[in-house]
């Protein structure tokens, strides 16, 4: 019996940038960090911005330059949405702090990913973890919501806020990937992974693994990026906003079922993808905003629990009867 041949490489973490020079789309951050590794200290950081765009690799770049082949015995890489409570900040946060780095180095990093979902008491008991044990360890908060960390913190920290990738760090990036996979891309496949990543790198790479994998021809196309991802083409999305603002109902809610039901495309994600297809419309700006002002109210409903499908036919009524209204007036 032949034996199935598993390939264990995952892209985001093969093509992980390992110092940092390589972290593309973030230049001032990563010449500011550049000066604390040659200066061989380092402040307390905290890192902010949205998902996918380099703020957990470049604390992991920092740990690489400062301490060469001992970084993974002077890095702690915590979790904060795993383990959020303060009994974690007071014992297991403050017992790795405690302890002594390793070969030459003279401090320890402690990663906390995903700090705005430590809990406030967390929060206030971590500020004076990092004040005693300053010495032997400093901190790197990763967030996407710096409003989410209390102030305190932040006052103790130098924070730098990472911005969304281009398009053109995306399609370089990209590029360079398939290169070394020997796959090939079109113009309209590089086009749709810009459209689901969002400016998120971690994203572009995963959809771009997924394509590889459906077709042996070593060439990706459009077609194959919206196959393997959960994601609506752009113009199901345009279909859907002119049959509703068009006063068309029943057309309208058919192609909401086929994005929810047969595509199997979340409500977050839809909403998600609506913003981007209406901001780039050249609709009247009046529509614009009434359309963007509702949005915002089903994405806080949907967020807070409420059903996602109620929200959405609601969300679609609404235009329809807004666009009966006009032909009344």
């Amino acid at each position: 019996m032949n034996k199935l041949k598993v390939k264990h490489d995952v892209w985001i973490e093969k093509y992980r940038p390992k110092k940092l020079k390589n972290i593309v789309g973030q230049t001032d951050i990563v010449t500011n960090l550049k000066h604390y590794v040659e200066s061989g200290n380092l402040p307390h950081l905290l890192f902010s911005g949205p998902p996918g765009v380099g703020k957990t690799a470049a604390a992991i770049c920092i740990a690489r330059e400062l301490y060469g082949k001992q970084w993974i015995n002077n890095f702690v890489e915590l979790n904060a949405s795993d383990e959020r409570g303060i009994d974690v900040v007071r014992n297991k946060i403050k017992n790795t702090a405690t302890t002594v780095a390793l070969g030459d180095a003279e401090f320890k990093i402690i990663l906390l990913d995903e700090g705005e979902n430590l809990t406030s008491d967390s929060q206030s008991a971590l500020r004076r973890t990092m004040e005693k044990y300053s010495a032997s360890c400093r901190f790197i908060i990763s967030t996407n919501f710096s409003s989410k960390i209390i102030g305190p913190i932040q006052s103790r920290c130098a924070v730098y806020r990472f911005k969304p990738l281009s398009k053109e760090d995306i399609v370089s990036r990209i590029k360079y990937i398939c290169e070394q996979e020997g796959h090939k891309i079109t113009n309209q496949g590089m086009e749709s992974i810009i459209y689901i990543a969002d400016g998120d790198m971690r994203r572009a790479i995963n959809a771009l693994q997924a394509a590889s994998s459906i077709d042996k021809s070593k060439t990706i196309n459009s077609k194959m990026i919206y196959a393997s991802n959960v994601s609506a083409r752009p113009e199901d999305i345009i279909k859907l906003v002119n049959y509703s603002i068009s006063g068309e109902f029943i057309n309208a809610r058919k192609e909401l079922d086929n994005l929810i039901i047969t595509k199997g495309i979340s409500g977050d994600d839809i909403i998600n993808q609506l913003f981007k297809t209406i901001l780039s419309t050249s609709m009247n700006n009046k529509l614009k905003m009434q359309i963007i002002n509702r949005l915002g109210e089903t994405d806080f409903r949907i967020s807070e629990g409420a059903n996602e499908r109620i929200q959405l036919e609601a969300l679609i009524a609404y235009f329809n009867l807004k666009s009966k209204i006009k032909e009344k007036t």
